[in-house]
């Protein structure tokens, strides 16, 4: 092997564990082992350039003023391109944000603005440029990638915060004499059986559990659609897991079985029932169906049902979302919901460190969908509503209290 080959061999193996600094070190010392020519046939068998491994023979001829931390001299190196493309800057920011900054018709105005993409189109306007140089001036002007964040609720209505103001007050007012409150919605409708579910779980490297590739139902099993009752005072949930629509009889059968499994005996003396909803679903506070439901409710109880809705595009408020089903998303995360019982049992497994407990229960009972309720069934409801936005805010009580 000659003597450039083998230089080139040990430079290659030691490559990994240089910096600028050693490299330039590394070469100089083997152009002064050749003697004359050295620099020539290092630069040639390393690629480091003629004027580097000069610079390293000055530093080892003059160890004593050499820095033993620095690895280049200041001011060393190539300039960085934004130092000699003074529009690159302008440019770049130009393409990300062509709303506010630039050209409405930027041709990346409707396109995923990659590191690449954007680099293609600074070259097209003119500049030398690739896309790690893209990707460091992103960083350096504060740009990172970002999702989409669920922030925008719709058009606010004005007694917003009044009606959160209301709602806490009737809750801190039943809990503190005893009353039970809960707290109720649906949740999303899941698919049943060998389908991917969001997340992550610990497997064996390489034997992650085979799922479908296709989200169409299996009509052996069709969809479940989780309701869900959050005791308050008790920090327990009850979670109604039905297989037909969800209706608001589904909805107030729900909250019967909750009452009948766990509220009844919590509650022995209650004589006031606090829900708090959503605006919307099958527990709208301008769903027909729902009031007459808990009008049944009632009479079979003798409880009186009071309802506050939360108002219109504000469901994240309700209580029930993330104390009871943000956890049954993180206990199932990863995990194919390949059967019922496979989901009644992830979901009775829930627990967190604050002591939450929940039972589930499968609910196979027929709710037909397009229920119609008379304007006379209304009628005859015992609803009494509240001052404050009584279409949000109602009582409703047992028929023998008329």
């Amino acid at each position: 092997m000659d003597d450039e080959s083998a230089i080139h061999t040990r430079f290659e193996m030691l490559t990994p564990f240089l910096n600028e600094r050693t490299r330039r070190l590394f070469s100089a010392a083997e152009a002064a082992a050749l003697g004359r020519g050295g620099i020539t046939r290092v630069a040639r068998a390393t690629g480091v350039s003629r004027r580097a491994i000069a610079a390293g023979l000055a530093e080892l001829h003059a160890p004593q003023t050499a820095s033993t931390h620095r690895v280049r001299r200041p001011g060393g190196g190539r300039k960085r391109t934004v130092q000699t493309d003074q529009t690159l800057q302008d440019d770049l920011e130009q393409l990300i944000d062509p709303l506010t900054r630039g050209d409405p018709e930027s041709p990346l105005r409707w396109t995923c603005k990659s590191v690449r993409k954007l680099a293609e189109e600074l070259r097209r306007l003119g500049h030398a440029t690739s896309h790690r140089i893209v990707a460091t001036l992103l960083h350096d002007l504060g740009y990172s990638l970002q999702a989409n964040r669920k922030t925008l609720e719709g058009t606010s209505h004005p007694d917003r915060d009044a009606q959160f103001a209301y709602i806490n007050a009737k809750v801190q007012a039943a809990l503190q004499a005893g009353e039970p409150v809960i707290s109720v919605d649906a949740k999303k409708k899941e698919l049943v059986g060998d389908f991917k579910n969001a997340g992550r779980e610990w497997h064996p490297a390489g034997q992650a559990v085979p799922v479908r590739v296709y989200d169409f139902v299996l009509p052996a099993l069709g969809r479940v659609t989780p309701y869900g009752v959050y005791d308050m005072a008790r920090n327990a949930g009850w979670v109604n897991v039905g297989t037909d629509h969800n209706t608001a009889a589904f909805a107030v059968e729900s909250i019967r079985r909750w009452w009948q499994s766990m509220g009844q005996s919590a509650y022995p003396q209650a004589r006031t029932l606090l829900i708090t909803a959503d605006g919307g679903g099958s527990n709208g506070s301008r769903v027909r169906l729902w009031k007459l439901e808990l009008q049944r409710f009632a009479d079979e109880t003798g409880l009186e049902i009071a309802v506050s809705h939360f108002p219109p595009g504000t469901s994240k408020w309700n209580k029930i979302e993330h104390r009871l089903f943000s956890f049954i998303s993180q206990n199932w995360r990863g995990k194919p919901l390949v059967s019922h019982e496979v989901i009644v049992n992830l979901i009775a497994a829930t627990t967190t460190t604050t002591g939450l407990t929940v039972i589930c229960q499968l609910d196979q009972n027929p709710y037909p969908a397009g229920v119609k309720v008379s304007q006379k069934a209304m009628e005859e409801l015992h609803l009494q509503r509240d001052t404050f936005h009584g279409e949000w805010n109602y009582t409703i009580l047992p028929s023998q209290q008329k």
